[in-house]
């Protein structure tokens, strides 16, 4: 069965018919699946059926076949086939053979609609001409009567008929679904043709209603067809499905009267119903979305539906795309199924490709196609091919041109021009079109808004009335459309008084402010993806009588008081005499104040005796009671009887009466004497040391007062006929009345009766109980890593009963939640709580139980945080040993607790001794610790520990003891590997050598250099324990030489040795002068320089210069040797020559250069130049490269250029929409070398236009233009 908010899809690809079959002619059913290897069953009245002499059944592939022998009238009836959770119920009518009748073939199922495609609506693949389906319509069955077999499967009551409808008039089809075994609601899903789900195709055409009766639990669901169109027309399926059921049913429509086929525009099949005025689209929520009709390409109207032409029908080898390409669009899906062509998406593709061929465009190579269709927020291109690629393109939307912007991208490349939008929304649904110069072509976008989902589902509520309730459910987009339905009903906004709708984001929300019983029912949101439903259950308030009406025996012109309390001081109520309402008078009085309501009669009469009953209002009960009359009847009586009061404690010995706190105590006294005796309630009050509860004990004891309590006498006259305490006095018995006992009402209590004759007493004691008083607040100790010790103080008072236990809880201190923590009641008053979680903040809380009850919670504990002690610490070594000091490091613990470490102590002891000495007072956050004033030669652990806020955690301890002494260590130089060769520095450069080295005690450190100690102030010496630093701020050459660092201790020592050389500059060389020349030649010498920087020379570089202009030319670079020869001088020119000297720091900072020009003498030879015959060179000026359109942004430098040849020299214009641009100062032109680039500052939109430029010599002039698009950014 399919899953509960899934799809249900259908087995089967084609579905049996209902047929008529004359008696004794065999029927033949068939049935196609999806796919093979389905387990198919057929049915009759609901049991299956197998193979026999009647029935016979046959399989092949996904064809399944039930042939039913030799029809008579006991075969008629409904039959049904099951593939799966797929059930198709189908009729056969069996008519005599006087009635005989050709049997109707089924319409053949219409080919699967391509899913997907754009648009798709009512509108269906044609079914195939030959003949309409029967009356009783295929799988459209009758409604089942009473005789109608049991369907273990089906859930429709009434299934949905074939119908006819006139165009342009309405019809509804209906089905109806038992609900009385149903939990939820039924999911309705109405289908045209195979795919085409119509809950998405809502609007002005098609609109689904669907209600609940309650009285006969049924469903109805209904679709309702308003305007008909010929595309209407078609096969149309049902499907339900509940939680573990299934069912579908198919029927179809008719339109009659539809216009006759013709001619059919591909793009009049794009075009929405909803467009209106210049092709803009309306939109509006009770509008339809706008129908996208692709049944004009494939489907012919029925009502021109003719017998199939055998002239059509191809035979096998002749070439289906031929016949396609030659025919209408009308007649495609006719030959696509004579063919069993199943893609009818693809075969329309590839149509396309095959069509005749038109009229090629001028303009275009390849046109858009006649629509697109896009997701919304999704990204589309529209591209054409033009024929001439330097054509302007213009873009059109809805007839307005479109701006690039950041949504509408234009792109050109080669003769392709493209369109991209990107973000696509529902604005963007329209039509487009690309013009270039008079020719356009036109298309059309359709933006597909995606289904709104439900995220999180609403959830059944259980209220009383008065309630507030509220649903809530979230959808998958901000701010979607939703509707709120009732059983079936929508809600409306005229109905806010009652119910008020709320959207917060993803999330919408349903409030009624006072639930009602009228408000029950099923709730349900509705999206265009999906609806979630949810119940409410209002309930009636119970009300809670406290204390009920009592019967009253009263006598006459005494005063009778009704009195009632009930939970809720809100409710109003009635009070009835004898079943009617009683009206209030001068005498009768009723009073409502808070929960009690009382009736009292003044006076009262015979009249009044009856009974009476008080009726709370919107509650289903009453309390009643009987008023008796008593007469006074006076008899003269001879005798005298002394008074007595007839209980079973004589004399004064106290009878102990026990009553539960808020209980009711009545002490009826029974009494006799003659003449009536007078009867007085005293109550004895003490006072004294009051006891407080101790420890539970093991077993129950009394409770007395001690040997010290002091006690107090007092009598206290009790004669109050009315209230919590009252008297009520007759002649044969006194009766004492506590309403609610409490713990003042506890004590000693004397009755006393007395009449002329005598009077007589009794002691009744009575004692209150109560639960106990609520415990102090507990106190939290030992707390642990997930444990602590509760420890409590017993109540002040006891309640009257031994505390029998105690009962512990603890919540998280954030939480409200509290949770027992004992089932068997604690007997002590501490108990160890364990099983926390580290790191948590809790809070603890008490009660205390006696036989009566539990008591109120004790004020909860002060909040506490289980904190276990950290574990020990890790790789503790010991770093140095000295006379007096021990240097210790160590790692933190693997478990530091959750609050942290505090810190870490130190600790150590002699050797064999148990006395631990702290190292340092306090802690240390360091994870190392030098211990100091330790004496010399003795042998110590030590042993460190971790601490955080549970207290310090196991300790680590050294191995072995420690001996407190200086180890003697040779002393080492550790030179590095870069000091062991020639130091080199840079004059100025800092100099800073560090060398580490070993030794113990510390060893002493000397620096030496050339053998001479180190003196001055420009080098200092800087040592620590462990190694010895050079420094010099500024290196100087004076500082270059060896130097020596000596380490010793005591008589051992260790030495090493430095280079260090510090460089500069060289000197210029010496003594430059000019040896020979000769020709075009010259040969130079110099001598080394005097100073060579104190590093080696690497080179020198020679210079020349003409002595009229004096710039020098470097003739020679990194030249080793002194001398050299500069050749290639030019003849009757002076020079100077220069040389610099170089080493690794750089060039010399001066030359030496010669003091006279060498003159390069010119020889004797005349020269005689060639005689050339003078030729006409002369060139009217031609652009080469000409300008090219330019599209900029607004803001930035743009450049125009071109280029351009003639001679002479052509003279340059520009212009500007014929505006010479000379004297522009925002436009500079250059040209070089023939290029000519026009370079515009910071353009505006202002700059736009036509740009030319012009040349002009003696031989002519000619000029290009180019046009310049200024785009503002958006």
């Amino acid at each position: 069965m399919p899953e509960p908010g899934k799809k249900p899809v259908s087995a089967f690809s084609k579905k049996p018919r209902s047929v008529e079959v004359a008696a004794g002619s065999p029927a033949v059913f068939e049935a196609e699946t999806e796919r093979t290897g389905v387990k198919v069953r057929w049915q009759r009245g609901g049991n299956d059926i197998s193979a026999s002499d009647k029935f016979g059944l046959t399989a092949e592939g996904t064809r399944h076949t039930l042939t039913v022998w030799d029809v008579g009238p006991a075969d008629q009836g409904s039959y049904a086939v099951i593939a799966g959770s797929s059930k198709v119920k189908f009729d056969l009518k069996v008519v005599e053979a006087a009635e005989k009748v050709e049997p109707v073939p089924s319409p053949a199922p219409a080919p699967a609609e391509a899913p997907g495609v754009p648009g798709e609506a009512l509108a269906s693949a044609t079914e195939l001409e030959g003949g309409s389906p029967s009356p009783e319509g295929s799988s459209s069955a009758a409604p089942d009567g009473p005789g109608a077999p049991d369907d273990p499967i089906g859930l429709f009551v009434t299934r949905p008929q074939d119908g006819e409808v006139t165009m342009g008039g309405s019809i509804t089809f209906s089905a109806r679904v038992a609900g009385a075994s149903l939990l939820k609601p039924p999911i309705v899903k109405w289908f045209k043709g195979k795919w085409v789900d119509l809950s998405s195709k809502i609007g002005q055409h098609l609109q689904l209603h669907d209600s609940y009766d309650r009285a006969s639990k049924v469903y109805l669901f209904e679709l309702c067809i308003t305007d008909a169109q010929a595309t209407f027309a078609g096969g149309y399926r049902c499907e339900v499905s509940t939680k573990d059921k299934f069912d579908s049913c198919n029927f179809n429509l008719t339109v009659h009267e539809a216009i006759g086929p013709g001619d059919l525009d591909i793009r009049s099949a794009f075009r929405r119903t909803s467009l209106a005025g210049g092709g803009r689209r309306i939109s509006d929520s009770n509008e339809d979305s706008g129908i996208l009709d692709f049944s004009s390409l494939l489907k012919k109207s029925s009502s021109f539906r003719t017998q199939r032409d055998s002239k059509l029908e191809a035979p096998a080898e002749e070439d289906v795309w031929e016949i396609l390409r030659q025919a209408p669009a009308s007649e495609y899906e006719r030959i696509a199924f004579q063919h069993g062509v199943t893609d009818l998406r693809g075969m329309l593709k590839r149509l396309k490709g095959m069509k005749r061929d038109e009229k090629k465009s001028t303009a275009f190579q390849k046109k858009l196609q006649p629509a697109y269709q896009v997701s919304k927020g999704h990204k589309i291109r529209l591209t054409v091919e033009l024929a001439d690629p330097d054509a302007e393109v213009k873009w059109l939307k809805n007839g307005q041109e479109i701006q690039m912007s950041g949504r509408y991208i234009f792109e050109s490349n080669g003769a392709k021009r493209t369109l991209t939008i990107s973000q696509c929304s529902l604005a963007d649904d329209a039509a487009y079109q690309c013009v270039v110069g008079g020719e356009k072509c036109s298309t059309e976008l359709f933006v597909k808004e995606p289904p709104v989902l439900i995220m999180r589902p609403l959830e059944d509520q259980l209220v009383m009335v008065g309630q507030r309730v509220e649903f809530e459910c979230e959808v998958s987009e901000e701010g979607a459309q939703v509707k709120w339905l009732k059983d079936g009903v929508e809600l409306t906004r005229e109905e806010t008084f009652k119910y008020r709708f709320k959207k917060d984001g993803h999330r919408h929300h349903l409030i009624i402010n006072e639930a009602t019983l009228e408000d029950a029912g099923h709730y349900a949101l509705r999206t265009s993806g999906g609806q979630s439903l949810a119940e409410l259950i209002v309930q009636e308030k119970k009300l809670e009588v406290y204390q009920s009406i009592a019967d009253l025996t009263v006598g006459a012109k005494d005063q009778a008081v009704f009195k009632c309390e009930v939970s809720d001081e809100n409710v109003r109520g009635v009070w009835l005499k004898n079943g009617k309402e009683l009206v209030p008078d001068s005498r009768i009085k009723v009073s409502h104040i808070g929960r009690v309501h009382k009736l009292t009669i003044d006076d009262v009469t015979p009249a009044d005796e009856a009974d009476y009953s008080f009726v709370p209002e919107g509650f289903a009960c009453n309390l009643s009671a009987k008023l008796h009359f008593m007469e006074v009847k006076i008899d003269f009586v001879p005798r005298q009887e002394p008074p007595k009061i007839h209980l079973d404690c004589p004399g004064r010995t106290a009878d102990t009466i026990v009553v539960v706190a808020g209980n009711k105590l009545r002490l009826d006294v029974p009494i006799s004497g003659d003449p009536a005796p007078t009867v007085v309630w005293q109550k004895t009050v003490t006072q004294g040391k009051k006891v407080p509860a101790g420890p539970a004990p093991d077993a129950p004891g009394d409770a007395g007062a001690g040997d010290g309590d002091e006690w107090v006498f007092d009598k206290k006259l009790l004669c109050e006929t009315e209230g919590r305490v009252r008297v009520e006095t007759t002649k044969d018995r006194s009766i004492f009345t506590v309403e609610g006992a409490e713990k003042e009402d506890e004590g000693i209590y004397t009755v006393t009766v007395k009449n002329p004759v005598g009077e007589d007493q009794v002691n009744l004691t009575v004692k209150v109980i109560d639960v106990p008083d609520a415990p102090a607040a507990p106190k939290i100790s030992n707390v642990g890593e997930d444990s602590c010790t509760v420890q409590w103080e017993p109540p002040a008072y006891d309640g009257g009963q031994p505390i029998l236990g105690y009962i512990l809880e603890r919540k998280k201190k954030k939480s409200y939640r509290w949770m027992r923590l004992n089932f068997d009641l604690l007997r002590e008053l501490s108990h160890e709580a364990r099983r926390m979680i580290e790191g948590v903040v809790y809070e603890m809380r008490v009660y205390a139980v006696n036989a009566i009850g539990m008591s109120r919670p004790s004020p909860a504990s002060q909040p506490f945080m289980p904190v276990g002690p950290p574990s020990e610490p890790t790789h503790l070594a010991i770093e140095d040993v000295s006379d007096t000091t021990v240097s210790l490091k160590w790692r933190p613990p693997e478990r530091e607790g959750a609050g942290g470490l505090d810190g870490y102590s130190v600790e150590y002891c002699q050797e064999g001794s148990s006395e631990w000495v702290p190292a340092l007072q306090g802690l240390t956050e360091r994870t190392s610790m030098l211990v100091k004033d330790l004496p010399t030669g003795a042998r110590l652990l030590f042993r460190v520990r971790a601490h955080n806020v549970a207290g310090p955690g196991a300790p680590v301890t050294t191995k072995e003891p420690i001996t407190v002494q200086e180890i003697l260590q040779r002393p080492r130089l550790q030179l590095p590997r870069h000091l062991r060769q020639t130091i080199q520095k840079r004059v100025g450069e800092p100099v800073n050598l560090l060398i580490p080295f070993q030794g113990k005690p510390r060893p002493q450190v000397t620096w030496t250099k050339e053998g001479q100690p180190l003196a001055g102030e420009e080098v200092s010496i800087r040592n620590s324990p462990t190694d010895t630093i050079l420094f010099i701020r500024a290196a100087r050459r004076a500082h270059s030489g060896t130097y020596q660092v000596t380490l010793r201790i005591e008589s051992m020592e260790d030495k090493a040795t430095l280079v260090l050389q510090i460089v500069d500059k060289p000197s210029p060389p010496q003594d430059i002068r000019v040896t020979e020349a000769w020709g075009f030649n010259v040969a130079l010498e110099w001598k080394p320089p005097q100073d060579d920087g104190n590093t080696e020379i690497w080179g020198y570089t020679v210079q020349k210069a003409d002595q009229k202009t004096m710039e020098w030319f470097t003739v020679l670079e990194h030249y080793r040797r002194t001398q050299c020869v500069v050749s290639e001088l030019i003849i009757g020119n002076g020079y100077y020559f220069r040389v610099f000297s170089h080493n690794m720091v750089g060039p010399s900072d001066k030359a030496a250069t010669t003091k006279e020009p060498v003159f390069i003498p010119r020889p004797g030879i005349t020269y005689e130049p060639p005689i050339y015959k003078a030729l006409d060179f002369s060139e009217a000026p031609s652009f080469t490269h000409p300008l090219v359109n330019r599209s900029v942004i607004a803001g930035y430098n743009a450049t125009l250029c071109c280029a351009v040849r003639g001679s002479p020299k052509p003279k340059i214009s520009w212009f500007k929409n014929g505006l010479d641009l000379g004297e522009d100062a925002r436009f500079r032109m250059f040209s070089k070398q023939g290029v000519l680039t026009l370079e515009i500052r910071k353009p505006c939109p202002f700059d736009g236009g036509v740009y030319v430029c012009r040349a002009t010599n003696l031989q002519g002039e000619a000029q290009c233009e180019c046009r310049l698009e200024v785009r503002v950014p958006q």
